[in-house]
């Protein structure tokens, strides 16, 4: 395991021809019973990165879709140690990076020294915390780094040039974009000042820019042909599972 790990497996990706795919799931979702096969499928139909959910009481990013799933999964009884000790047992299968996703909360609670060991040893290549403001962040940013681990960069709209420096000095594995001034959940069309936005991150960042927050369709990236090397997506792929499809039909659209 490496700390580029993240940063390789989309270099690999665009070097290709295509941007990259980084799905998201919440820990336990669909059910417990099912999840680690849903990971499974999403790594042998085109996902480059799997971003697992740490399910929360309080996801103040989550839009109604990632919210109710993570609900659901939390009234299951997934917590962060079992989703942990569930991704040592199946890592060795899966090809595509993985990075979790959620906030700082359940992190702290977990013992960040644990967390970080832990999180090495079950293969976890990066974290997105939402809630993990620069300044309070770079201490465990470089505990996770000594681990292998990368805390990945997130930024958006709001944020501005002088401060991508800040987040861009240091940064490892990819910078987050968020794409809209909300919540998480795909949205028909992306504001159009994004791409001032994606510029100064790609200006700024020596690690590749990824675009979260508001994708469900792959023709949402057209106008944005050369600023994005990674897409992640969440709601649409939930609601594709409640539908009764599976993974691997979601992810033919993309692939």
């Amino acid at each position: 395991m490496s700390i580029t790990t993240l940063a390789d497996k989309i270099n690999d990706a665009n070097a290709k021809g295509r941007t990259a795919l980084i799905p998201f799931l919440p820990g336990g979702y669909p059910n417990k019973e099912s999840f680690w096969k849903e990971i499974l499928e999403l790594d042998a139909n085109g996902a480059d990165i799997i971003e697992i959910g740490m399910p929360f009481s309080d996801p103040v990013a989550d839009g109604p879709v990632v919210e109710a799933a993570s609900m659901k999964c939390l009234a299951d009884g997934v917590n962060l140690k079992w989703i942990i000790e569930g991704l040592a047992k199946v890592r060795s299968q899966i090809n595509a990076g993985i990075v979790l996703m959620g906030y700082y909360n359940p992190v702290l609670q977990y013992g960040l020294e644990k967390f970080a060991k832990d999180a090495n040893g079950a293969g976890i290549n990066g974290l997105i915390i939402a809630d993990l403001p620069y300044e309070e962040g770079l201490e465990f940013r470089d505990l996770l780094a000594a681990n292998e681990v990368a805390l990945v960069p997130l930024v958006g709209l709001n944020t501005e040039p002088e401060r991508m420096k800040l987040y861009a000095d240091g940064g490892n594995g990819f910078c987050y974009f968020v794409s809209v001034l909300g919540t998480t959940g795909d949205r028909d069309s992306l504001p159009e000042e994004i791409k001032v936005g994606l510029k100064h991150a790609k200006d700024i960042f020596d690690i590749p820019v990824a675009l979260g927050f508001g994708l469900k369709h792959p023709s949402q990236l057209e106008q944005l042909e050369g600023l994005v090397d990674a897409a992640v997506f969440g709601s649409a792929l939930i609601r594709h599972i409640d539908d009764g499809k599976s993974c691997a039909e979601f992810m033919k659209v993309w692939t």
